[in-house]
């Protein structure tokens, strides 16, 4: 019960801020709002971790928390989607209680939130590309394993991420307990096609002629190349997003934004860090997502998880089933979440937590269920 003691501290709190009562009083500095979820997230366990470091990988300062109750709990992975979309100033609020029963890791990748500001944008540049990254999550892995005594751990890779996570389980599934697919990247060209015709139907069935008409206006999508451009995505996503294939239920991502804003370990300049590191990422990953199809894998020789959201419109969870099928894996499960899009670590996140206790965790234990 501890870990839904602090979600409810935590949801107390961001209700409070919002409520009218609170709104006639002077609202508190940020300062005292990150000082209260700091503290009731504060791991107390005497065999806990909580750490929040810079590390060397690839020749460059990266950034990563790491947050557990017990060194005997095994590593949990986290890779963020973008590319550059960090999930470590958000983590507060779906994390917490993932670290009774793993020692999680967050990482902000290179050009990404803390690591952008820790390295020289203009040195750092011309190193990002997929390979790269590839490089660094192996050497993160080797690091994790070595500094913390363990044998394996799990890899979450959630959109972006998932390209890396599929692609490090493919080439060293020695590495891995088990890797995890969330809003999985399966054929980016692909997913893209069939979030465009699914944005315009939408936008034709609710007589939306504004967004009827500024689809139209970047068709062909893709182009008859094969290409899109980040312009061309930009209008695609900004409707995809305003009709649910994002976040389930929600005409916007603001909700995310200022679940960030209250993050206990980024600072104001770090948050502003966020959008640069953006900038500079996904010009140049842009080309390596839209030549991400992993149709052709038809094997791992790791168990794999797959966390599919029933509405995800970002990267078609249709694909992604109809590929899990053919696939073979010592071991694999594809959890549908009903009631999620592309986020559903925000979401759904009781039932993250339950189907990572369940499915995973028992995967480090070979003959023990889960406590």
């Amino acid at each position: 019960m501890k870990h839904l003691a602090s979600i409810v501290a935590a949801s107390w709190l961001l209700a409070l801020i919002a409520s009218d009562s609170f709104a006639e009083s002077p609202a508190l500095p940020r300062e005292q709002v990150t000082a209260a979820i700091r503290d009731i997230r504060k791991i107390a366990s005497p065999d806990g971790i909580d750490e929040l470091k810079s590390i060397q990988i690839g020749e460059i300062t990266q950034w990563i928390s790491i947050r557990g109750r017990s060194r005997d709990n095994p590593i949990l992975l986290f890779l963020h989607g973008g590319p550059a979309s960090t999930d470590m100033p958000v983590s507060w609020a779906f994390q917490t209680p993932w670290e009774d029963y793993f020692t999680v890791v967050q990482w902000d990748q290179r050009g990404a939130g803390k690591t952008y500001l820790a390295n020289d944008p203009a040195k750092v540049g011309p190193t990002i590309d997929e390979e790269r990254l590839i490089g660094d999550t192996e050497a993160l892995i080797k690091w994790l394993r070595v500094t913390y005594d363990q044998p394996k751990i799990f890899l979450l890779g959630h959109s972006w991420g998932s390209i890396l996570g599929l692609e490090v389980a493919r080439r060293h599934p020695d590495y891995l307990y088990a890797y995890i697919g969330m809003g999985q990247i399966v054929n980016m060209l692909e997913s893209e096609k069939l979030g465009y015709e699914w944005v315009s139907r939408e936008a034709a069935a609710r007589h939306d002629g504004e967004a009827v008409a500024e689809l139209r206006a970047i068709a062909p999508y893709p182009k008859a190349d094969g290409t899109l451009t980040i312009e061309q995505v930009g209008v695609q996503r900004k409707w995809s997003v305003r009709y649910g294939g994002l976040t389930f239920g929600r005409t916007a991502f603001d909700y995310y934004e200022r679940a960030a804003a209250l993050s206990p370990d980024y600072s104001l300049d770090e948050l502003a860090a966020v959008d640069k590191g953006s900038a500079l990422s996904l010009p140049r990953l842009w080309p390596h997502m839209m030549k991400a199809d992993f149709t052709s894998l038809t094997e791992l020789r790791c168990p794999l998880i797959i966390f599919n959201g029933r509405h995800d419109e970002t990267t078609s969870a249709v694909l992604t089933a109809e590929w899990f099928e053919k696939l073979r894996a010592p071991h694999k499960k594809l959890v549908w979440f009903e009631n999620s899009a592309h986020m559903i670590h925000i979401e759904e996140p009781g039932r993250v937590l339950v189907h990572l206790v369940n499915d995973a965790l028992p995967l480090s234990r070979p003959g023990r269920k889960a406590n």
